[in-house]
């Protein structure tokens, strides 16, 4: 894997920690898609976690409690 410029994601408040935290939970549902329709992939689930987040397939919203931080 390649080191990413994660810049364009951390944007807006997005910690870390987040960012962190919605990869992988974005990485546990695409194994288990791949896992339910029997798909063999090359690519690990975090790696297409991870590009999907820097394509803006997906937003990331921290709470209230950590955004103001």
């Amino acid at each position: 894997m390649l080191n990413q410029d994660l810049s364009k994601v951390l944007t807006g408040h997005v910690s870390r920690y987040s960012l962190v935290i919605a990869t992988a939970k974005l990485a546990r549902e695409i194994s288990d898609k791949n896992l339910e329709d029997k798909v063999i992939t090359t690519e690990k689930s975090v790696s297409e976690a991870l590009d999907k987040l820097l394509a803006d397939e997906y937003r990331i919203v921290e709470p209230t409690e950590i955004a103001n931080i």
